[in-house]
């Protein structure tokens, strides 16, 4: 959820969502709070109406988690410095405030990280002991999987910021959480099949990546911009649920949680919400 948001919006979310927030699949609102500033601080005036918001989706079953986000920059003047301890402890720091503000979690949207960044596995083995310490919960949004290591070093050649992480750091990463949330969108992909493929790829290799004791989501692109990264006529919310059920499909039970995350209610419309009802929804185990 973005901010800005009243009693209409709300109403309406959870009308799009099939009801006062029971019998919808959903398990979890990630309200964005941030981003932070690039020495790690979070000012609080970014979430006037956090309690509001806590109020009104919480619901039995149901947890509200800050999505906190900000841009990494290890190697420029602007940005947040992972490789840095007071930085880290800042953004620490943050976290606690926003737990002590009714939250249920925090969902950390730190883009982008490279691939085998220690600074990053540091600041999650730090937030980890707190959350922990309060019985909250700790989830990150991550990239896709490389599905051919070449590409990702190409891709770092080329960008400075790779696209990929590999599979080894998807499961350090892991092993320090409790949830992730795949960003298996932006492919560049012009055709639905396509996408869909490729998002079945991204779930079997998180799948065998991620502990089965760690929640495991695969983000939706609920949004619809283009753009050479983005075809919107082929990146749908119900191509990607095709994915997502594909590529469970060819997995062996893990007894693992599972789910897929609604990228994003301010750009979602009446089709991306039917899309998730009627595909996913609907047909999932409780």
């Amino acid at each position: 959820m973005g901010g800005g948001k009243d009693d209409a919006d709300a109403t309406a979310l959870l009308r799009a969502l099939g009801g006062a927030g029971t019998g919808h699949g959903i398990r979890d609102f990630y309200a964005h709070v941030g981003p932070t500033r690039d020495d790690g601080r979070l000012d609080p005036a970014l979430r006037p109406r956090a309690g509001w918001l806590l109020s009104t989706l919480r619901r039995p079953g149901t947890r509200v988690q800050a999505w906190l986000g900000d841009v990494v920059d290890s190697e420029g003047p602007a940005g947040l410095d992972l490789s840095r301890a007071g930085v880290r402890g800042r953004l620490v720091d943050s976290v606690r405030q926003l737990l002590a503000s009714g939250f249920d979690g925090v969902n950390l949207d730190l883009e982008p990280v490279h691939s085998g960044d220690p600074g990053y596995l540091q600041l999650l083995d730090e937030i980890l002991e707190l959350t922990r310490s309060q019985d909250a919960v700790l989830s990150v949004a991550v990239p896709q999987t490389d599905p051919l290591p070449p590409l990702r070093e190409l891709a770092g050649l080329l960008t400075g910021h790779p696209k990929w992480w590999s599979h080894g750091y998807l499961r350090q990463v892991a092993q320090r959480v409790d949830q992730v949330d795949v960003m298996a969108y932006d492919s560049g992909l012009p055709l639905r099949a396509l996408f869909a493929g490729y998002v079945a790829e991204q779930v079997q290799l998180a799948c065998t990546a991620v502990p089965p004791d760690v929640d495991l989501l695969i983000g939706l692109p609920a949004y619809h911009s283009n753009n050479p990264g983005h075809h919107a006529r082929a990146e749908t919310v119900a191509a990607a649920i095709r994915g997502v059920r594909l590529g469970l499909s060819s997995m062996p039970e893990q007894g693992r949680r599972y789910g897929v995350a609604l990228y994003a209610d301010f750009a979602a419309t009446a089709a991306d919400w039917t899309a998730y009802r009627e595909d996913w929804a609907a047909l999932t185990p409780a």
